[in-house]
């Protein structure tokens, strides 16, 4: 079950949930409208899973950021979020589609105890110019049911990073660099 706007602001009040900084003013129906931090890391030429992905990080201008179609982008939300009792939804929304820009559609799930500034998969399909503190999408909140599992409580698979993180899969690839 998604909880609704009410609901996120009532788990926020007791600690339940955690979005900082926070704005009641985002809150929608069944959502959180999350924004757009202030770093990008752009990742240009061919990608390899079993390497490091090569990338130029940068500040996002608050003049904007113009981002062009056959890049990738690595950038992170102004927010962080989390919660023990709530699993999380990160998405992009109808606004930024609009501008065809795609955002993470790859790992949207946010695991109960994870609280993080979310790593962001960008794409453009035509140059667009983006800003930073942005709105870039939604942020749901869902009911978990079983025995609750925190993501803090369970063996790493990566080494913990702090801010935006690239692809770690050389990690564990036969043959990848480690």
């Amino acid at each position: 079950m998604i909880l609704t706007g009410s609901e996120i602001d009532a788990a926020i009040q007791t600690g339940e949930i955690t979005i900082d900084p926070y704005d009641p003013a985002r809150l929608s129906p069944n959502s959180y409208d999350w924004r757009l931090g202030g770093t990008i890391r752009v990742c240009a030429g061919a990608l390899d899973a079993a390497v490091p992905t090569a990338f130029t990080e940068q500040s996002i201008p608050t003049t904007g950021l113009v981002l062009e179609p056959g890049l990738l982008y690595l950038g992170v939300t102004h927010e962080r979020t989390g919660s023990e009792a709530y699993a999380q939804m990160l998405n992009g929304d109808r606004t930024i589609g609009s501008l065809g820009i795609w955002v993470h559609v790859s790992a949207p799930l946010g695991h109960q105890g994870h609280a993080i500034r979310w790593t962001l998969e960008i794409r453009a399909a035509k140059p667009v110019r983006i800003y930073p503190g942005m709105t870039f999408g939604k942020l749901v909140f869902l009911t978990a049911y079983g025995i609750p599992a925190s993501y803090q409580q369970q063996p790493a698979k990566y080494a913990a990073t702090d801010g935006i993180d690239i692809s770690r899969l050389y990690e564990e690839l036969p043959g990848g660099v480690l």
